[in-house]
């Protein structure tokens, strides 16, 4: 079985396709919390940015891929490795899963097959992820597929008039 390929889902790259899609997601607000994003993207931006997305995760220091229905060929989400460091074998992991797609397994399988793919084809140590305390569902996720909780990051994220705590979980590979 392919390394990206699940029972359910597909890891894949961004194609040009993709453009509606990125641009639905990365200008739901509901979405900018965990994204840091404080302003919309223009498709003109998001265009230049899927011309570029086939740089070298190496190169790059970050990979992002749709994570995909295998049945409808449907997007229903992304993952994203960042702060690539071939160096020391590490990386951080976020995800988003649109709301009408959560609670079916996608989420849970996607971070499954991405953490395969970090370990066995890109040769990391370990992953880590940022999440809000407040962010109960992503907590349980991460800590289904074994990332501790290794510290709290007091007042670090300001949104909606208040600061929330930023929970760091790690995975170090065996």
């Amino acid at each position: 079985m392919d390394t990206l390929q699940g029972k359910i889902i597909q890891l894949r790259a961004l194609e040009p396709e993709d453009l509606q899609f990125l641009f639905d997601t990365e200008n739901n607000e509901s979405f900018w919390e965990v994204s840091h994003t404080q302003v919309p993207f223009s498709k003109f931006l998001l265009k230049q940015y899927l011309e570029n997305a086939h740089q070298d995760i190496y190169e790059a220091k970050q990979l992002r891929l749709i994570i995909e229905e295998r049945k409808t060929h449907e997007a229903v989400g992304m993952i994203d490795l960042f702060n690539f460091n071939p160096q020391h074998q590490r990386a951080g992991i976020g995800i988003l899963i649109h709301k009408k797609h959560q609670e079916k397994g996608f989420a849970s399988e996607a971070i499954a097959l991405l953490i395969k793919y970090c370990f066995t084809q890109l040769n990391l140590h370990q992953l880590y992820a940022n999440i809000t305390s407040e962010n109960a569902k992503s907590i349980a996720l991460f800590e289904k597929h074994n990332f501790k909780k290794i510290g709290v990051k007091k007042d670090w994220i300001y949104t909606n008039g208040k600061f929330k705590n930023e929970i760091l979980f790690q995975r170090i590979h065996a």
